[in-house]
């Protein structure tokens, strides 16, 4: 896409406009607000596997039924320093809104806090779950499964999600240290943006319908499925995610969940789990300090960047001079808008 060719939309506007289709299509006004926001910020920091690529997933899922864009999350303080929260089958945002500024008040009293959620709908980028708490100072950590469509290491059938993990800090003098990766060697959205554009992938990121080893992004869509990164130890990773996102939670597992009846589900319905800390409570008060330094060490010994910075470029072109969309994106996003 040329920037010629682009429409240019401001973030308040295009909140506004996924608002009304999330609201068109069964969410509460509250949630929708929410959801939009959260579409819209991967949008205008262009993470694009999770912007407005995923409104046809979230509107099918809707109707299918398989998702309850009316839910109200039920919170529950468990422990000192332990929030759970059923999402009642929505989204997980709500959910995590919902228990967000208790938490807070969890980590703030105890220098630590955990948040499990469960019974929820992930469908979005994991670091805009974390990055706020950096901008407050606190250092957080989550993971959340997915669907299954990662075989494990050695193994000939998909068990694990792309179970991502994100991880966010205070960094002083500049932006969060934040980064987001799946434990997959590829998020399945980049697999379903490929096979879009028909680009093929690298070698070792999925297997076909066989088993074997496939660059063809539509191969790996159709019955096949991904590996996870650097073999083992990606494998440990997923499986990690997995018990502190299903296990610990009361979540289904990536594969345990039975979508068959609902004709166009997307969502994953499983459960996500957090931990939030108050680096104050370290004692050496120069947290963020020491996060600048080491981040500078790292650039200084040659790594080109930093995890998250090509985003806060994205953002910051995209506050000045409005979020490009593709005039077929613009397109279909004021086709779901319209009842």
């Amino acid at each position: 896409m040329t920037e010629s060719a682009a429409i240019h939309i401001g973030f308040d506007d295009l909140v506004a406009l996924l608002k009304t289709i999330f609201v068109h299509n069964g969410v509460s006004e509250p949630n929708a607000q929410i959801l939009a926001e959260n579409c819209s910020g991967c949008e205008r920091d262009g993470s694009l596997s999770h912007g407005i690529f995923r409104m046809p997933g979230y509107v099918s899922s809707l109707k299918s039924g398989w998702v309850d864009g009316k839910a109200v999350p039920e919170v529950e303080d468990v422990a000192p320093a332990f929030l759970r929260v059923d999402a009642k089958g929505g989204f997980t945002q709500p959910a995590f809104f919902a228990a967000r500024s208790h938490l807070i008040e969890k980590v703030k009293a105890n220098g630590v806090a955990i948040l499990a959620i469960r019974r929820s709908h992930h469908f979005s980028a994991l670091w805009p779950d974390v990055e706020p708490f950096a901008d407050e100072g606190l250092v957080a950590l989550s993971v959340v499964n997915s669907m299954a469509c990662v075989v494990p290491h050695g193994g000939h059938k998909a068990v694990f999600g792309t179970n991502p993990i994100a991880f966010a800090s205070p960094r002083a003098g500049s932006y969060p240290f934040v980064f987001d990766q799946a434990s997959s060697a590829i998020a399945h959205g980049d697999v379903q943006i490929a096979a879009r554009a028909g680009h093929d992938l690298k070698p070792g990121m999925g297997v076909d319908r066989n088993g074997e080893p496939t660059t063809d992004p539509k191969a790996i869509l159709d019955g096949g499925a991904l590996l996870p990164f650097g073999g083992h130890k990606g494998n440990s990773i997923a499986l990690m995610i997995e018990i502190l996102s299903a296990a610990l939670t009361g979540g289904y597992f990536s594969g345990e969940f039975d979508w068959s009846g609902h004709k166009g589900a997307q969502t994953p319905f499983t459960g996500q789990f957090f931990v939030v800390i108050d680096p104050e409570r370290g004692g050496n008060h120069a947290f963020a300090d020491r996060v600048a330094q080491i981040c500078d060490l790292v650039l200084d010994a040659g790594q080109d960047r930093l995890p998250g910075e090509r985003r806060h470029n994205t953002r910051k072109a995209a506050l000045a001079h409005g979020i490009p969309l593709s005039p077929q994106n613009h397109d279909m996003l004021m086709a779901l808008a319209t009842p």
